[in-house]
């Protein structure tokens, strides 16, 4: 009969420390565990390995956490994200291959299908390991953006150490990993679907001189980054620090940013909306996202308003152009004056 997956788990771990040698050959034995950079095998010490254990829970041998993402699994998993499988069939091959047991040609053990790497899980996994914000680079970053009094966000943290994939566009020798402001992508319950990651440099106070500085993972469709609890007035549009630059302005007023284009036009915005302010770039993106937001708006009677930032660029540059008084002032003839009296409450 052929193992199962929990057979091949096993002997992976009772061999553990050859696996890591294998499939991570950069990294390196300290005491009861192996250290690496990543689950590519990159060199570093935030990927830990425990080669000594039991069979079943935590302390099980062949366990192992990446400190820098939240990802955690047992040796199966890490060979499937160490050669980017997507189906559980080749890791399983893979691990038969490894171990010297026979081939089978179907594998009925569990789902073929893996959760990807980036699903909700994950997303909630990296979110659990960070930190608030408040005396870290994350809140120093915001600062510099003219984005200020945050530490309370619910959904803002931070992380020291994020991994970081490089891509074919950065330069060779770019770190697997840097300091990064870490924003939950929650549904209208407050469960956390999605992440989105800004890696960051805190020498320049900006974010880190790479290839892509920015990137979202889990289930984004939908959902958003929530600032404050939902209201029957509320403002919603794409960028990060835009919706924050909102924020600086109008602090009271439930805000969502959506994090692109194509999501704003898809928000599940409250049940209880009957105003949205739509901050929307003057493009062909938000031209598209606006009118699908307007067929729905106009369908349950919500009052749309589109908000665009006097500078021409997005609210952030507006803000930091302009400063907090003179960008409200001239963006107040596109608000409703009771609005302006009620939200700025506490500027």
């Amino acid at each position: 009969m052929p193992e199962t997956v929990g057979d091949i788990a096993r002997k992976l771990a009772h061999d553990a420390e050859r696996v890591c040698r294998t499939y991570l050959p950069a990294g390196h034995r300290e005491g009861h565990y192996w250290l690496a950079g990543d689950v590519q095998g990159s060199k570093g010490r935030s990927l830990y390995v425990r080669l000594k254990g039991g069979d079943r829970g935590k302390g099980a041998a062949g366990k192992w956490t990446d400190a820098a993402t939240g990802e955690h699994g047992d040796l199966l998993d890490l060979i499937a994200l160490n050669l980017g499988h997507d189906q559980l069939s080749a890791t399983l091959d893979e691990a038969r291959r490894y171990l010297a047991l026979p081939k089978v040609a179907d594998h009925h053990d569990r789902d073929m299908v893996r959760a990807p790497a980036g699903s909700r899980k994950a997303a909630q996994r990296l979110f659990a390991a960070c930190s608030l914000i408040a005396s870290t680079p994350a809140e120093s970053y915001l600062g510099g953006r003219q984005l200020h009094h945050l530490r309370t966000e619910r959904w803002l943290r931070f992380h020291p150490h994020c991994w970081y994939r490089p891509s074919e566009d950065d330069p060779p020798g770019t770190a697997n990993a840097f300091p990064a402001l870490i924003a939950a992508v929650t549904d209208d319950a407050g469960t956390i679907t999605g992440i989105h990651r800004t890696w960051l440099d805190p020498a320049r106070r900006d974010k880190a001189d790479i290839a892509t500085p920015r990137r979202a993972m889990g289930d984004m469709l939908g959902h958003g980054v929530r600032l404050g609890n939902a209201g029957p007035v509320m403002a919603i549009g794409e960028g990060l620090e835009t919706m924050l630059s909102w924020r600086m302005m109008l602090p009271t007023m439930p805000t969502i940013a959506t994090l692109s284009a194509a999501h704003l036009a898809a928000l599940e915005w409250p049940t209880d909306v009957q105003r949205l302010y739509v901050v929307r770039d003057d493009d062909a993106a938000g031209d598209a996202a606006w009118i699908q937001l307007d067929d729905r708006a106009g369908a349950r009677g919500v009052e749309l308003i589109p908000i665009v930032s006097p500078t021409g660029n997005d609210l952030n540059d507006g803000l930091m152009a302009l400063g907090r008084n003179r960008l409200l002032s001239e963006l107040a003839p596109q608000l409703r004056s009771e609005d302006i009296e009620r939200y700025q409450i506490g500027a």
